[in-house]
């Protein structure tokens, strides 16, 4: 077993550095979703005119100042790493979604530390399985409470321990990568976008079922709607050996199907259509405090607009399945580093790094 102890990647200190936001004027918002169980990544053109009305919608969390300086030095190298949370709380409008009533605590349900690539023409998404095992740093949560480290935490444990920066501060941790922005979606909010585009046309190879998470769908070709599409990337139960890294394959899959479709909706055609996304998006999204307004998204965003599918190497960080415990799963340490330092050094992930990794057995079922 793996020694549980270590720390992989470098930890070097910044002295409070990081790369800033991309400024410069863009003409039209365009928010294209890059999702994965509610995962958004915003992309470029836009509405000039609703810019303050779409500001007030923006939810964000200040992760510098709760973080401070203690995180690892932010090379600046023209590349740019995004922690991209899909959260599961069952608050508000999400606990019809979510299947049931807050239980006082949201966790991450879905993690991914997206790399875009010097030139922002190319990107890595490195998905975290939620049973992974972690060290959990000592986190400080938004009203100042103060959380010991812990070893051995389920990894989606960080969030609800201490909200979006101990996500961070853990991924940061595990890494040795200084995270440049923050973008959280909810169930409910991710729904809503895949309604407002129309729709999601995925393949699947064979039948899923999956009581719980809603999901019933035959082998062939569907255009899904926002509820079918939640269902999807949190179906876990209905394919495969039901584990969630079978689950990440899922999402993964249809991450590309749905950065696809965008390309294909004319919503960049409709200034009403366009506008309910972006009204949706804004109201959907938590970000960090750099991107807390439509002019930094839409700077922000400019840049990742020529990114497609075909572009994008997705990956699951490197893990192997706990011998105590079926449920849950442990850091390969040495493949994990190579994962990490790659990115660190703004390389392709080597293709040895996963491919001795556990894997689910959801592979190919989504096309």
């Amino acid at each position: 077993m793996p020694d549980r102890d270590s720390k992989p990647g470098r930890h070097r200190v910044a002295k409070g550095s990081r790369r800033k936001a991309r400024s410069g004027r863009s003409k039209a918002l365009r928010i294209a979703a890059w999702s994965a169980a509610g995962v958004v990544v915003l992309g470029g053109t836009g509405l000039g005119y609703v810019y303050f009305q779409l500001n007030g919608n923006i939810k964000s969390v200040d992760i510098d100042s709760q973080l401070g300086t203690d995180r690892p030095q932010n090379v600046d190298n023209g590349s740019e790493d995004i922690l991209v949370l899909g959260s599961d709380t069952r608050a508000g409008d999400n606990e019809k979604v979510g299947g049931g009533a807050d239980e006082g605590s949201a966790r991450s349900d879905t993690a991914m530390v997206v790399h875009v690539y010097k030139g922002h023409k190319r990107a890595s998404v490195v998905s975290i399985p939620r049973d992974t095992l972690v060290n959990r740093p000592s986190c400080t949560d938004k009203d100042g409470n103060e959380y010991p480290a812990q070893n051995e935490a389920m990894f989606n444990s960080a969030y609800s321990t201490g909200g979006a920066a101990c996500a961070v501060k853990t991924v940061e941790s595990m890494s040795g990568i200084r995270m440049d922005h923050y973008v959280e979606v909810d169930f409910s909010g991710f729904q809503k976008l895949i309604d407002d585009l129309g729709g999601v046309k995925v393949t699947t190879t064979k039948a899923i079922n999956d009581p719980d998470s809603h999901l019933n769908l035959t082998a062939g070709t569907h255009k899904l709607s926002g509820e079918q599409s939640l269902g999807l990337v949190r179906t876990r139960h209905g394919v495969g050996d039901g584990s969630d890294l079978g689950r990440i394959q899922l999402q993964q899959s249809f991450m590309k199907a749905l950065m696809d479709q965008i390309k294909s909706v004319g919503v960049f055609t409709s200034p009403s259509k366009l506008y309910a996304l972006a009204n949706t998006a804004t109201k959907t999204v938590t970000t960090d405090s750099q991107l807390a307004s439509v002019k930094d998204l839409t700077s922000f965003a400019s840049g990742l607009k020529g990114i497609g599918s075909g572009d994008m190497n997705m990956v699951t960080l490197p893990v192997q399945y706990d011998p105590n415990d079926a449920n849950r799963v442990l850091l390969d340490e040495t493949n994990a580093n190579k994962v990490w330092k790659a990115l660190d050094a703004d390389r392709t992930i080597p293709k040895s790094a996963t491919a001795d990794s556990a894997k689910g057995s959801a592979d190919s079922v989504v096309k």
